[in-house]
């Protein structure tokens, strides 16, 4: 009874509803197609000539090669729909985010903080991973900041309920996924009181993301306890490349001093209170100190978005910033889908280039491009002890499979590939030679490089350094490494499979 309840819910039905409007948009385009039966010859050479000057202009824009190429593929094999599939999903209209605003807060807001006088301690490779955030990202970085690393969401749920309850002024949470439940029922508790309290406690959470687990008037709900909450891109059912682009943000901000950053969102199965895939493997970090500041700027820059009156940042900056005897350097940093805007690939990749003994990384989705993994291998040839963690257990079959189709270039190379046995691996970080680490919402996949909406933590010379390394090296021994054996034993279709998904591995 209680599965059928499930399936019936007012979320679930909301969902059901889009998705056979958006099928009937497609009944419609078909029909009108078929009408034209009788023309069909001339039709298809129209058609395959528009698709020849689509392919032109997706291969002048400012995408990875292997994006273009996935697109080009099957906008010539199929020219129509593949044409209507890419001006859906493909990147064909201007993004409804005003970046240029979102950059003159960065400038006035960020960029007048000096830069860390304890940098040229750390060396060369750091100042330039310092440097290349403070142009490309316009996000500084600091010193004076404390930072704990979280391995578990079920580590990180009664800290994060601890620092909700010392809030004074303001709550800021933003993430992809809010879930009614046991988490959220927890969160919103504390909430509500402190809203009753005076503080001025805001949501955003994704439209996509939260479709299937929010009522479509939950602002409403929220703003009857006194939250304010903006539902980014709400999901509509209509064609268009907007539902793409998402807000995949995981932050928290607590009176501009606090703050959480983190692969989870806020639903049961993150803390291990409701079984999917099996152990659900997440993390989070917390900041406390001037590095706060930046948190809260991304946050205000994505509420201002398209509103008529900008906030007024001053009454939100902590005064004076709170400052730490806390070691190393901290460096928050956002990306936006704008072509632009590459900043979560390009610190991957600064990262993976810069490692000297060793480099570990942990994703749900092993998607790269051939820049990415020809910079892991040839790390791996050059002595650095390169290891990738993945699921065992997926939730998404298909880019599991892209995922494993990625693995035989990388072991023969020497990188070593591990498979979290119990469940899903979710969490996002990069750590290497005990010095560099980064923990954030990024996955390696084209869909957190390019298309989405994203956040993480540079850090140097910190404690959570060495944490997120003690929770890869523990983690490992819940894991089986995956060898090249294990890839050759594959049948001869699941390997042409692979190579199919690979080739199309931009799309997923």
């Amino acid at each position: 009874m209680k599965r059928v309840q499930t399936v019936l819910s007012p979320h679930r039905q909301r969902v059901f509803l889009v998705v056979l409007s958006i099928l009937l948009q497609l009944g419609i385009f078909l029909a009108i197609f078929l009408s034209f039966n009788q023309f069909f010859v001339y039709f298809y050479w129209i058609c395959l000539l528009i698709s020849v000057v689509v392919s032109l202009y997706i291969s002048s824009r400012k995408t990875k090669l292997a994006y273009k190429i996935a697109w080009i593929i099957p906008i010539l094999l199929v020219p129509v729909m593949g044409g209507v599939m890419y001006l859906i999903l493909g990147g064909g209209r201007k993004l409804k985010f005003q970046r240029s605003e979102a950059h003159r807060a960065f400038r006035r807001q960020l960029l007048t903080a000096p830069e860390p006088e304890a940098l040229a301690q750390y060396g060369p490779d750091a100042a330039q991973q310092v440097c290349y955030l403070r142009r490309a990202a316009l996000c500084p970085a600091y010193t004076g900041t404390e930072t704990q690393y979280y391995p578990s969401g079920e580590a990180f749920f009664p800290a994060f309920l601890e620092a909700l309850e010392q809030a004074r002024q303001y709550i800021f949470l933003e993430y992809f996924i809010i879930a009614e439940g046991a988490m959220w029922s927890q969160t919103l508790e504390i909430l509500r009181r402190k809203a009753a309290e005076g503080v001025d406690v805001r949501v955003i959470y994704d439209g996509v993301g939260s479709a299937a687990t929010l009522p479509e008037d939950y602002p409403e709900t929220l703003a009857a306890m006194g939250i304010r909450c903006r539902p980014f891109h709400p999901f509509l059912p209509v064609l268009s490349i907007h539902q793409n682009n998402r807000d995949h943000r995981k932050l928290c901000v607590i009176d501009g001093e606090t703050g959480f950053v983190s692969g989870l969102n806020l639903a049961d199965e993150y803390i291990g209170r409701l079984v999917r895939f099996g152990v659900w493997k997440d993390n989070a970090l917390l900041l406390r100190g001037p590095a706060v500041w930046s948190l809260a700027v991304f946050f205000l820059t994505m509420w201002d978005d398209h509103q008529p009156v900008p906030s007024d940042y001053a009454r939100f900056r902590p005064k004076p910033f709170p400052v730490s005897a806390a070691p190393g350097i901290v460096a928050p940093y956002a990306d936006t889908p704008f072509p632009e805007d590459t900043i979560c690939a390009d610190l991957h990749l600064q990262m993976i280039t810069k490692a000297k003994r060793y480099l570990y990384l942990t994703t749900p989705y092993l998607v790269i491009d051939e820049t990415l993994s020809a910079a892991l291998c040839t790390a791996a040839r050059s002595g650095v002890d390169v290891r990738i963690m993945t699921p065992h257990i997926p939730d998404k079959k298909v880019v599991f499979a892209v995922t494993q189709s990625n693995y035989p270039t990388l072991l023969e190379a020497g990188a070593r590939i591990f498979e979290f046995t119990p469940g899903f691996l979710h969490s996002k970080t990069v750590v290497a030679d005990d010095l560099y680490a980064s923990v954030g919402s990024c996955n390696l996949d084209y869909r957190s490089f390019y298309l989405q909406f994203e956040n993480g933590v540079w850090m140097c010379g910190t404690p959570a350094v060495t944490g997120v390394r003690d929770d890869f090296l523990s983690t490992m021994d819940r894991c089986r490494e995956i060898t090249l054996a294990d890839c050759r034993v594959r049948s001869p279709l699941t390997r042409l499979l692979h190579s199919v998904y690979r080739l199309f591995s931009p799309l997923f």
